[in-house]
C-alpha cells in the first residue's frame, strides 16, 4: 500500500471523534477467534436460543448451529487443509451460518463469493486468493441460473456441494458430532486459531477494476462489532433482518456475525431484489431492525404498506448515498429515520454511522469509538480531503491479483479509503465523493458525487450517474447517465442559476438508459457506466 504523505491537520482532525469519548468498549470481546465469541454466546444465553432464522421458519438454536457446524466442518476438513482459503458461493439461509462457523471451527478461511459479479471476477478472485476448493449448492445454482458460473469455475476449483455434504452424513457422523459440540471448544484450542489470524476473505467490489481480497482477522471483525452495538445500543433484546449478501461486508459482519455474538436473533432473506416479497417477509419476520442500502430501500418502500414496517424501530443503511427522496418516503409513509452509515470492507466495514441520540441528515454519521482519523488535503480542494483511519477494525491487508497469495499489511495500521470526506466541529463525516470520481474542469476540482446529489435534487424520480470524458479543450467534462427519458438543459441551467451552483458542475450531454448497472451489493456499477458513457 502506498504510504500515506506527510500532512498538516487542524486540531479536529488530529483527535477521535466526539463519540469515541463517549461510548466506553471492551476489548475482552475481540480478543478471541469468531469461534470462540459463538461458544461463548452459547454459554452466556443458554444453547436452546434460536438464534438463526430464514423463510423456511425452521430456527436453529446456538446448540443445533453448533452442532451442524461441527459436522458438516468435519466433512468439509477430508477435502481442504489447515488455513486454507474456501470460497463460499451461497445465498441468505440459515446453512450458511452453518457453513461458516464450521468452517471457522476447522480453522479454514471463508473466501465469501459475489455470484452477481459475473464469471470474470470470480475466477480474478479465485486466483487472487489461490482458493482451491468451493463451496455451493446445486438447488442455488439451478434455482439461480448459474450454472455458466460453475462451468466456468470447475476447471479452476474443485465444487463442493452442500447437498451431497449432507447426503454423506451417517449415524456415525451424528452421535460423533454431538459429542464434538460437547466439547467444541477443547477441540479448537487444539488447532491454535490466533485472534489475530484471518477469519474471512471478502472481495472489492470490483467497480473500479479487478476485485482486491481482503484479510479480516477475527479481533477486527469481532472489535467491529462491539464498536457498532454499542454506539447503537443493539443487545440480545432486538431482532435483525439481513438481506444483505454475506459476500458483503455490511450482510456478514452486522447481519450475520454480530447478531450471533450478541445474542440476537438474526433473519437471513436470500436477495434484496425481492422488492414485492421482502415487506411482507419483514413483518412476518418480527424483526425490529432492518439494514439495506438507499437502492433497496427506495424499492421496498414503494411497494410496503405502512403496516409492513410497523415493528421497525431502526433502519440503517450503507454502501452508497441515502437520496432525500427515499428519506422523505419512508418518514411519510412509516413515520422511520433512515440512519446513514459509512464504511469499507477494509475496516470490517463499518467506520461512521449516524444513531437515533446523534443523528445528522446528509452525515454519515461520527466516527467509531476506538478509531483515529487524519484528513491528507487535495490540491484543487478548499474544504475536506483524503480520509486515513486506524483502529481495531482495520484490516490485516490485501491480496492483489498481481501477488497471489501474498499479504500485502497495511502501513502501520492505517488504511487509505480513498474517500474525500470533510468532518465538521462535532465530528461528523460527509463524504464529498471518490478520489478517483473527481474530474479537473478548466483548472477546478469538481466532484462527480456532488453533481448526482444535484442531479438527483432536480431530477429526485430517476437514476443518475456522472461520469468524466475526454474534453479537448477543458481536459474533462462531464457525462450523465440516467434513466430518465428527455432531460431538459434549459431547466438544469436554470436550477443552477437559482441554487447559485456553478456552471462548470452541470453536464451538458446525457446517455439514457432504461436502468443503470447496479452491483449485488447495491452500489452503482461505474465500470459498466464508464462504457455506456464511452459506447
Amino acid at each position: 500500500m502506498k504510504k500515506p504523505a506527510a500532512i498538516s491537520v487542524l486540531a479536529p482532525m488530529t483527535r477521535d471523534s466526539p463519540s469515541t469519548a463517549d461510548v466506553p468498549l471492551d476489548a475482552a470481546a475481540w480478543s478471541k477467534t469468531l469461534f470462540e465469541a459463538l461458544l461463548d454466546a452459547r454459554q452466556r444465553f443458554g444453547g436452546d436460543r434460536s438464534i438463526v432464522e430464514d423463510s423456511e421458519r425452521t430456527p436453529l438454536s446456538y446448540d443445533r448451529l453448533i452442532l451442524g457446524a461441527t459436522i458438516i466442518g468435519r466433512k468439509i476438513e477430508k477435502h481442504t487443509s489447515p488455513g486454507e482459503r474456501v470460497g463460499v458461493m451461497l445465498p441468505n439461509v440459515a446453512g450458511l451460518a452453518a457453513i461458516f462457523f464450521g468452517l471457522q471451527g476447522i480453522g479454514r478461511v471463508p473466501a465469501m463469493l459475489n455470484f452477481s459479479a459475473g464469471l470474470k471476477s470470480l475466477l480474478a478472485a479465485c486466483k487472487t486468493a489461490r482458493m482451491e476448493t468451493m463451496i455451493t449448492s446445486r438447488k442455488f445454482i439451478d434455482e439461480a441460473g448459474f450454472q455458466d458460473l460453475i462451468d466456468g469455475l470447475s476447471d479452476h476449483v474443485e465444487i463442493l456441494w452442500t447437498e451431497d455434504l449432507r447426503a454423506s452424513i451417517n449415524k456415525f457422523d451424528k452421535v460423533r458430532g454431538v459429542l464434538g459440540a460437547k466439547w467444541a471448544r477443547k477441540r479448537f484450542e487444539r488447532r491454535r486459531v490466533s485472534p489475530s489470524d484471518t477469519a474471512v476473505m471478502l472481495f472489492t467490489s470490483g467497480s473500479e477494476g479487478l476485485p482486491k481480497g481482503v484479510a479480516l482477522s477475527h479481533m477486527g471483525l469481532l472489535a467491529n462489532c462491539e464498536q457498532f452495538l454499542k454506539v447503537e445500543k443493539i443487545d440480545e433484546t432486538r431482532a435483525i433482518f439481513n438481506p444483505l449478501p454475506t459476500f458483503h461486508s455490511f450482510g456478514l459482519t452486522v447481519g450475520l456475525i454480530a447478531p450471533i455474538v450478541v445474542g440476537m436473533r438474526t433473519y437471513l432473506y436470500p436477495s434484496p431484489l425481492h422488492y414485492k416479497q421482502i415487506p411482507a417477509e419483514v413483518k412476518a419476520s418480527g424483526c425490529d431492525i432492518l439494514v439495506g442500502t438507499d437502492t433497496f430501500m427506495a424499492g421496498w418502500g414503494r411497494v410496503a404498506s405502512k403496516e409492513d414496517f410497523a415493528n421497525l424501530t431502526l433502519v440503517v443503511l450503507g454502501a452508497e448515498r441515502v437520496k432525500e427522496s427515499t428519506r422523505k418516503l419512508w418518514m411519510d409513509k412509516f413515520g422511520l429515520w433512515l440512519l446513514e452509515g459509512y464504511g469499507a470492507t477494509e475496516c470490517a466495514p463499518v467506520i461512521c454511522a449516524n444513531t437515533p441520540d446523534h443523528h445528522k441528515d446528509g452525515s454519515v454519521g461520527r466516527m467509531m469509538p476506538g478509531m483515529k482519523y487524519r484528513i491528507e488535503p487535495i490540491p484543487g480542494l478548499k474544504t475536506g480531503g483524503r480520509l486515513h483511519v486506524k483502529g481495531p477494525n482495520i484490516m490485516r491487508g490485501y491480496m492483489r491479483h498481481e501477488a497471489p497469495g501474498l499479504l500485502e499489511p497495511t502501513t502501520a495500521g492505517w488504511h487509505d479509503t480513498g474517500d474525500i470526506v470533510d468532518v465538521d466541529a462535532d465530528g461528523f463525516v460527509t463524504i464529498q465523493g471518490r478520489a478517483k470520481r473527481f474530474a479537473k474542469i478548466g483548472g477546478e476540482m469538481v466532484s462527480l458525487g456532488a453533481v448526482e446529489i444535484y442531479m438527483g435534487d432536480v431530477w429526485p424520480d430517476y437514476n443518475h450517474a456522472v461520469v468524466a470524458v475526454d474534453h479537448k479543450t477543458k481536459g474533462e467534462a462531464l457525462l450523465l447517465v440516467t434513466n430518465m427519458p428527455e432531460p431538459d438543459i434549459k431547466r438544469l441551467a436554470k436550477w443552477a442559476k437559482i441554487n447559485g451552483v456553478p456552471e462548470l458542475m452541470m453536464p451538458k450531454k446525457f446517455v439514457i438508459v432504461e436502468e443503470l448497472p447496479v452491483l449485488g451489493t447495491g452500489k452503482l456499477d461505474y465500470l459498466s457506466i464508464q462504457e455506456l458513457a464511452t459506447a
